[in-house]
């Protein structure tokens, strides 16, 4: 595939803005231990009044009182963690993101302040390191707080391994998907598994996730889904071992059908099962022996390397078709593996059906091989062009 890498939705516009007002001083959370004195509280609820209309005063005074309270008891620290929630969200409201980030990880930092809201303030951290632009960092802090909570959304799971696709840390998405409840369903989803599992180097479970619901009743288009989603993924093997799955199953057949999955072993690297499958639907007559057919059989054992059966087809080939280019491969063939009678036999050939090549190889042969005898059987350059 491609770079197929799934981008999350970009933060809605309550998130970038929000750390919404009145959760900051919730009466749980301002009541929690340990306890804040009033003119804590009052101070914090002014500002908080103040936060939409004056975001950048807000923002100073409540980074100032966080500095200040810095090192004081239990319910300074507190006070302190409260007062950098609040100067994140002036900074959020003002396309401060960065800043907003740093100041809520302080807060989620605050040993005194309850767990659930440190752990809160970590996702906001998260998701505001993110709206900066910094996907490592939210990464970083969104997998803490992914350990630290007790049941967090499948959404965030998913918020998370997209991240780390993107980071192109592919072993780190691996593992995040390891973990997953359940199987992704949804196409989209589907494909970035598919796609970090493919980078992280897991073939098994690629196959896995392709061939899931793909059984014994599974429809000829389902078959040919997986196989195509396989090569959008830039993987050509696992495309052709599909279509094999499907042709042995009988859920792929007939001519076409057979022609493409020898097109998929030529480009996925198996071009000797290509030719066997490709010389059975001709002896089956699933195949017409035309020439396309013919030479796509000659093209298959020649890239599996068989001397004898490449050498072979393209002669049948070149029989049938009479084209000069024909028979000018069969000659360049014969000459690479060492066939010197063939060689010369096939050049004359070509050169005699006009292929202006075909005589500077032979007479490039040594020993002037190029220009002896016809072998026996062998028509003259004069019966082949006039077809005699």
């Amino acid at each position: 595939m491609s770079h197929a890498v799934i981008r999350c939705r970009p933060l809605s516009r309550r998130l970038r803005v929000g750390l919404a007002a009145g959760l900051l001083l919730a009466g749980a959370s301002v009541q929690a231990q340990p306890a804040l004195p009033g003119s804590f509280i009052r101070d914090l609820k002014g500002l908080e009044a103040r936060l939409e209309q004056a975001p950048a005063e807000v923002s100073e005074r409540a980074s100032r009182q966080a500095e200040r309270l810095a090192g004081g008891n239990a319910a300074d620290r507190w006070a302190r963690a409260l007062y950098w929630q609040l100067a994140a969200g002036a900074a959020a409201r003002r396309g401060e993101h960065a800043q907003a980030a740093a100041w809520l990880s302080s807060a989620a930092g605050s040993e005194v302040a309850p767990a659930a809201w440190r752990e809160a303030r970590l996702r906001e951290a998260a998701l505001q390191f993110r709206a900066a632009g910094k996907t490592a960092e939210a990464a970083a802090r969104l997998g803490r707080w992914l350990e630290a909570a007790s049941a967090p959304a499948v959404e965030e799971r998913w918020r998370l391994i997209g991240w780390l696709a993107e980071l192109e840390r592919w072993e780190a998405a691996a593992a995040r998907l390891d973990a997953l409840a359940a199987r992704p369903r949804e196409a989209e989803r589907r494909a970035l598994a598919l796609s970090i599992y493919r980078r992280a180097g897991r073939d098994g479970e690629v196959l896995s996730l392709l061939r899931e619901g793909l059984d014994r009743d599974a429809s000829p288009r389902a078959w040919r889904r997986a196989a195509a989603l396989a090569q959008r993924l830039g993987e050509p093997a696992l495309a052709a071992g599909l279509w094999e799955a499907g042709w042995r199953q009988g859920a792929l057949s007939g001519a076409q059908d057979l022609r493409r999955l020898a097109r998929l072993h030529l480009a996925g690297g198996t071009p000797a099962r290509a030719a066997e499958h490709l010389a059975r639907g001709l002896a089956a007559g699933v195949l017409a022996g035309d020439d396309r057919h013919r030479r796509l059989l000659a093209t298959a054992w020649e890239a599996a390397r068989d001397h004898d059966r490449a050498l072979s087809a393209w002669e049948v080939v070149a029989r049938q078709s009479g084209q000069a280019d024909d028979w000018l491969r069969l000659g360049q063939l014969a000459h690479g593996w060492g066939e010197a009678a063939l060689t010369g036999r096939a050049l004359r050939r070509a050169r005699a059906l006009g292929a202006e090549e075909a005589a500077a190889w032979l007479a490039s042969l040594p020993g002037g091989a190029g220009e002896g005898a016809a072998a026996p059987g062998d028509q003259s350059e004069s019966s082949v062009q006039t077809g005699a």
